[in-house]
């Protein structure tokens, strides 16, 4: 199941819509996550080709981002979403925030980009590295997003849990604020990069980014396969040397139930305008 979600961009979906001859939808709803990080900007964009290229008015929303947007898109309240790969294959497996309510009318569109698990601090708080989190407040992510889980997985690898750190659940744009205001210690970013809410910081604060490498990394890759390795380069948010990490992917999911005809238009128009 990993493997399906782990997809590259694909246009042959025939077999795997069932209603492929439905009359096409006129309206779609697209789910990205909060204004402060790379879902939203990078939907409307998206929303934009899709709908000068297919003709079906789509709009991009902003929402809590992964988990929030596959429980909508389960309840019947958007056709399209973002997500992450790791968040989908909870969803499909019933396993971590999907415990007991396993989805399965959600169908991989395609992956868009690397996901780069980004611990955010300043210079001043002394943060070095994840073992440095111990007894810090640190916001973890918002809830029903997919960092809190992601944030979960690295403490693990560095022997730590969620007990060993003062958690917060702040979104993106909560959590640079509570940095600047010196109300909490580092935060959690799962986003591609450079992320505009941690762009924000630069501008009141010498950010750096707490790495995830060596043989925690390995360890975590081993474990949750959707991992891979990743690296923050040198110059984003000021940084004077390129940070390592991990990233999971972005991807983009649909109801099961939109007709073939349409995820084929969609998934064209979105592939062929990558510029």
């Amino acid at each position: 199941m990993h493997k399906k979600l782990l997809l590259t961009a694909t246009l042959a979906l025939s077999s795997m819509f069932a209603t492929a001859h439905a009359e096409n939808p006129k309206f779609l709803s697209m789910l990205t996550g909060g204004t402060g990080g790379t879902y939203y900007p990078l939907g409307g964009a998206i929303a934009k080709i899709v709908s000068d290229e297919t003709g079906i008015q789509t709009d991009a929303l902003s929402s809590n981002a992964s988990a929030d947007n596959i429980i909508a898109l389960n309840d019947g309240e958007a056709e399209i979403a973002f997500t992450q790969t790791d968040v989908a294959a909870y969803a499909i497996d019933g396993v971590n925030n999907f415990e007991g309510r396993k989805v399965d009318n959600i169908q991989a569109l395609g992956s868009l980009y690397p996901e780069t698990v980004q611990i955010i601090t300043t210079d001043k708080s002394g943060i070095k590295a994840v073992s440095d989190l111990k007894g810090k407040k640190v916001s973890v992510g918002a809830p029903g997003s997919g960092t809190y889980v992601s944030a979960e997985q690295i403490l693990e690898v560095y022997g730590l849990s969620m007990k060993d750190i003062r958690a917060q659940h702040l979104d993106f744009g909560e959590s640079v604020g509570g940095i600047q205001d010196g109300n909490i210690d580092a935060a959690f970013i799962t986003a591609g990069t450079p992320t505009g809410a941690v762009e924000q910081l630069t501008a009141s604060a010498k950010v750096n980014v707490v790495p995830v490498d060596g043989d925690e990394a390995k360890a975590l890759i081993d474990k949750y396969p959707f991992y891979g390795v990743d690296t923050i380069k040198e110059g984003t948010y000021g940084l004077s040397n390129d940070v390592n990490s991990v990233a999971v992917l972005a991807m983009l999911v649909v109801q099961k139930d939109l007709p073939e005809d349409a995820v084929y238009n969609i998934t064209k128009a979105i592939y062929e305008n990558l510029d």
